[in-house]
C-alpha cells in the first residue's frame, strides 16, 4: 500500500506528464510563477524527462521584492492589494509571459501556513492566475481558492495540482472566476 506522500507524488507526476504531452501536442511552451508552492510546480514538470521542449521558465518569487524584480509586479499593486491577491497573481502571470518565451503562464501566490494567516487572508487561501500570450489581459483567468486545511504540505500539494491543471490547453476559455473552497 502506498503512503500519503507516495500517492501525492504519483498524482502529481501523472498530471505533470499529461500537461506536458497536451501542451507538446498543441505546440505550446509554458511558464509558471510561484510563491507559496516554492517551485513545486516547476519541479513536477522538470521531473519528467524531455520537458525542456515545453517548459520555458519557472520563477520562484517568494518575496515581494522578487515579484517586483523578476516579474515586474509593481510596488503599487503589492502595497494596495498585498502579495496574496488577485491583482498580484494577475501581474505575476503577466510577468511570467513577458519574461519568457512561453505561450501560457500560470501564477500561484498564497498562505500555506501553519502561520501567517489573518481573518481576511486565512491559512489555505491561494490565488491563481492564468495568462495566454495574445489574450486580452482583462480576460486572464484569476481565482481565489480557500483550501480547507491548515496542513502546509497538503495546501502546497493541492495548490500544485490546481496549478498544473490550469496549464492544460483545454482551460483556454477560462475567465476571471468567483472564489471557491476545496479540500486540501
Amino acid at each position: 500500500m502506498l503512503s500519503d506522500a507516495e500517492t501525492r507524488l504519483a498524482a502529481r507526476d501523472d498530471l505533470a506528464a499529461t500537461v506536458l504531452a497536451n501542451n507538446r501536442a498543441a505546440g505550446r511552451k509554458i511558464a509558471v510563477a510561484e510563491s507559496c508552492t516554492g517551485g513545486m510546480v516547476s519541479v513536477a514538470l522538470t521531473d519528467i524527462a524531455g520537458s525542456s521542449d515545453v517548459f520555458s521558465a519557472g520563477f520562484v518569487t517568494y518575496s515581494g521584492h522578487a515579484k517586483q524584480s523578476q516579474l515586474n509586479v509593481s510596488s503599487e499593486i503589492l502595497e494596495t492589494f498585498g502579495e496574496v491577491s488577485l491583482a498580484t497573481a494577475w501581474a505575476m502571470a503577466a510577468g511570467a509571459l513577458a519574461n519568457s518565451e512561453a505561450d501560457l503562464a500560470v501564477a500561484i501566490t498564497g498562505i500555506a501556513g501553519p502561520g501567517g494567516g489573518s481573518e481576511k487572508k486565512p491559512v489555505g487561501q491561494v490565488v491563481f492566475a492564468r495568462a495566454l500570450r495574445g489574450q486580452d489581459p482583462d480576460d486572464y483567468f484569476t481565482q481565489r481558492v480557500q483550501f480547507e486545511s491548515t496542513d502546509r504540505a497538503a495546501i502546497r500539494h493541492a495548490a500544485t495540482l490546481f496549478a498544473l491543471d490550469l496549464l492544460q490547453p483545454d482551460k483556454d476559455e477560462l475567465r476571471p472566476s468567483e472564489d471557491i473552497a476545496l479540500p486540501a
